[in-house]
């Protein structure tokens, strides 16, 4: 089994006005931004997936669920510490998949896929968190963890990548 570096950013098609074939700098450049970008992803929410095992990031996120239409449930039926350890393990799987690429591409394609909805979530506490927002020197402005949750921006343009990439390969694979 033949295990390959992914290097999907490089592009599909040639823009150089030269037309040029890429260049041996470009492949490793591509590759190591791809392999960075791949596995940054999967130890950050790895990182904070183990965190929500503990009572504090358990009560950091409480306020967020609380106003959530999306998880409000969750701490009605497994009360803050069992909903912040549920999402913590979904969080801890969605990183083992991301992580399989090399060797199970469509496994990675479902952890790409939990990951843009994980994201796409955390993202809507900028809307039903009460205080998220605040008007200083007459700008809209994230408030308290608006800027922190921000971040997830970023990290859902690399989970789009991840599916992108994933799904590209497996459209390249010769069928058997």
């Amino acid at each position: 089994m033949e295990v390959r570096l992914v290097t999907a950013m490089e592009p599909t098609h040639d823009a150089r006005p030269t037309g040029g074939a890429t260049t041996r700098a470009e492949r490793i450049a591509s590759g190591a931004a791809a392999a960075l970008l791949r596995y940054g992803l999967v130890l950050l929410i790895l990182w904070i997936g183990v965190f929500k095992f503990t009572p504090t990031e358990a009560r950091a996120i409480e306020p967020l669920l609380a106003n959530s239409p999306l998880l409000a449930w969750l701490l009605t039926v497994a009360g803050v510490d069992g909903a912040s350890r549920v999402i913590g393990a979904a969080e801890i799987v969605i990183a083992g998949l991301l992580a399989v690429r090399p060797w199970y591409p469509r496994l990675s394609l479902a952890g790409s896929a939990g990951a843009i909805g994980m994201f796409l979530t955390t993202l809507s506490f900028l809307v039903t968190t009460p205080g998220s927002w605040r008007v200083v020197d007459g700008l809209l402005v994230p408030a308290g963890g608006g800027f922190f949750i921000l971040k997830d921006l970023v990290l859902l343009g690399a989970a789009f990548w991840s599916a992108a990439e994933v799904t590209g390969s497996l459209r390249q694979r010769p069928t058997a």
